[in-house]
């Protein structure tokens, strides 16, 4: 059974990623042409980025996931000095005002992507440490929110506030399904609505996202030009699209189109019948991947599992939600088809860490 599962879970992955690699060409030639002279500038570069994603899912899906979880420990803490690093001027990239990423030759590394997978080890390896005292306040649950909370204001002080964001909320769903007490659950997330609504609305371009989100026309020239862009290329694909390649969003009008505005490109060229194409390949992805979570008979494995299907599934949630204006605006890419650089690497490197665990079932059985 799990091998089959494998096959769909990689067959998918497959499939998002070479329809990644045409979109990106199509989404950003032009744009190349025009501003670096090179129209395969980005296809270039996306490619490094696969090979190497490529490399870390093989090896991830090799390793005893046994060493995986004994280095938890060395993996969050070297997240979090990352994350340190990142933040320190002439060591960090900033750009737009924002300080994530490594620059490494041709290549950037964002260590919030390392820090998601560090975390989810980190996570399920405590957790199932403690099954027996998780449901406890102090020794269970106080920790772990530490440990999440000292990542989360790392990643905050970037700032990146829809990463932050994505990480609490997937972690509160492995610690619901690890055992904690839904009372103590409950109480972080109203605890930390007062602090999500000052992230929100005391600085100022956050303050008018949430503005432009309930009415993008109110600005349709400044802040709500990207919203209102992305409904012209998704209403104009109609049933079928306009034709791989034909978009005229891309052509200028789209900012981020080959980046956090892809799905919008997908729509116009590609129309409802491509879009909902993709939406259903995320939908088996998670449930062939909950299909993993649910027969580990290893309580590791099984919130390992559930917190990687659970991450994709709600950055992809969240990038569609963004282009279809149900969202704000948030700069999280699409997994898998994005360009993204190091998101591409860590969630191909997630994958593989699921596989892995596919493998560890068959073994048991």
């Amino acid at each position: 059974m799990m091998r089959s599962v494998r096959i769909s879970i990689f067959t998918i992955v497959a499939i998002l990623v070479c329809v990644g690699v045409v979109m990106i060409y199509s989404a950003s030639a032009i744009y190349a042409y025009n501003n670096m002279g090179d129209s395969l500038y980005f296809l270039k570069r996306h490619f490094i980025y696969l090979i190497i994603g490529l490399g870390f899912m093989f090896v991830s899906m090799s390793v005893d996931i046994n060493v995986l979880r004994n280095a938890s420990r060395p993996l969050l803490i070297l997240s979090l000095v990352l994350l340190v690093l990142v933040l320190i001027p002439h060591i960090g990239r900033e750009t737009f005002g924002a300080r994530r990423w490594f620059r490494m030759g041709m290549v950037n590394f964002q260590p919030s992507e390392f820090a998601k997978i560090a975390l989810l080890v980190y996570m399920a390896d405590m957790i199932s440490r403690k099954k027996d005292i998780i449901k406890g306040f102090w020794k269970g649950y106080v920790p772990t929110m530490i440990v999440l909370g000292l990542t989360v204001g790392l990643i905050l002080l970037e700032p990146d506030l829809g990463t932050a964001v994505t990480l609490f909320v997937v972690t509160v769903m492995m610690l619901f399904v690890g055992g904690v007490r839904v009372f103590y659950i409950i109480g972080s997330v109203l605890a930390s609505l007062p602090a999500l609504y000052m992230l929100l609305f005391s600085v100022p371009y956050r303050r008018k996202r949430m503005m432009i989100f309930l009415n993008p026309w109110s600005d349709k020239r400044g802040t709500g030009f990207q919203v209102i862009q992305s409904f012209i290329a998704l209403g104009s694909g109609g049933i079928f699209g306009v034709g791989l390649g034909q978009s005229r969003q891309k052509l200028f009008y789209l900012p981020a189109s080959h980046t956090d505005f892809i799905f919008s490109i997908i729509g116009e060229e590609m129309g409802f019948l491509g879009t909902v194409s993709i939406v259903s390949l995320f939908i088996l992805f998670v449930w062939q991947g909950m299909k993993i979570s649910f027969h580990s008979p290893d309580t590791f494995e099984r919130l390992l599992s559930f917190g990687i299907v659970s991450l994709i599934a709600l950055e992809a949630i969240i990038n569609i939600g963004v282009t279809a204006g149900a969202l704000p605006t948030k700069g999280l890419p699409l997994p898998f088809i994005s360009y993204g650089g190091s998101g591409l690497v860590f969630h191909l490197m997630a994958v593989g860490i699921l596989l892995n665990i596919s493998r560890s079932c068959d073994a048991v059985k």
